[in-house]
């Protein structure tokens, strides 16, 4: 094994997780982004509302992009550092950041927000989501789609067909609709994304849990040295990220 592999792979278990935040692999690492910008468009509708709630804000390093927060705004979270994270954040701005487990039910009133936004959302609770809503209000977010990093999921873990189906948009229209949700905008895209060197796929891969559930350095060793091959003679390693955009809308 090369002293470089073992530099590698140690700077990159080494480094923070915490946040939401991917400025550790600036020239490490690529991912394209969605052609319809969530972030702009998420701020062009906090502007327009009274009331708002982000689901699992992570960090809160998304939300914080909008320019301007509506009266009443606040935002969940789960993992204790990203909880703390947001804290510090978004509380200067005067945004509530509740501990929230992910599960329902949501820490909030009935027809308590008029806009309801979440970005990459581990579990998507539509009924909860329809009960927080008020009448007219609106759900907007964008989804980690069907086979998300799936080259980079299979390396690991070999073939995962069963997976590869969850996720689906189309499924979670019917999910949204059979909620009392109308389906206003639904898109998808496929996105290309390289790894340049190890350290930047276990940086990756300790930040974003879900794409091999468990992974450690220790347990996977063989398959990075593997990996790490195959980065040396190709340049890169190459997958494909999935997002969709879903805006759905709480009846009058």
């Amino acid at each position: 094994m090369t002293r470089e592999f073992d530099d590698l792979i140690t700077e990159a278990d080494a480094a923070s997780v915490d946040g939401w935040d991917f400025s550790w692999l600036d020239g490490r690492a690529t991912e394209a982004r969605p052609s319809w910008g969530f972030q702009r468009l998420m701020s062009e509708r906090l502007r327009a509302a009274s009331s708002a709630l982000d689901i699992q804000t992570g960090g809160g390093e998304v939300l914080a992009g909008a320019a301007v927060f509506p009266p009443t705004m606040a935002a969940t979270e789960s993992w204790p550092p990203n909880l703390d994270r947001a804290t510090r954040l978004l509380g200067p701005r005067g945004v509530v950041v509740v501990a929230d487990p992910d599960e329902p039910p949501l820490p909030f009133a009935d027809a308590a927000f008029e806009l309801v936004l979440s970005r990459h959302p581990a579990t998507v609770w539509w009924d909860e989501i329809a009960r927080v809503l008020c009448p007219g209000g609106t759900y907007f977010a964008q989804h980690v789609g069907p086979a998300s990093v799936f080259e980079l999921t299979e390396f690991f873990l070999g073939p995962q067909p069963q997976a590869r189906l969850a996720r689906d948009p189309d499924v979670e229209r019917a999910a949204a609709q059979k909620a009392g949700l109308d389906i206003v905008d639904l898109r998808a895209e496929r996105l290309r994304m390289e790894f340049f060197d190890i350290g930047a796929v276990v940086h990756f891969l300790r930040k974003v849990i879900w794409i091999v559930p468990g992974f450690t350095v220790a347990a996977y060793r063989d398959e990075l040295a593997a990996l790490d091959r195959q980065i040396a003679t190709d340049g890169s390693f190459v997958a494909h990220s999935s997002r969709h955009l879903i805006e759905a809308r709480k009846p009058e």
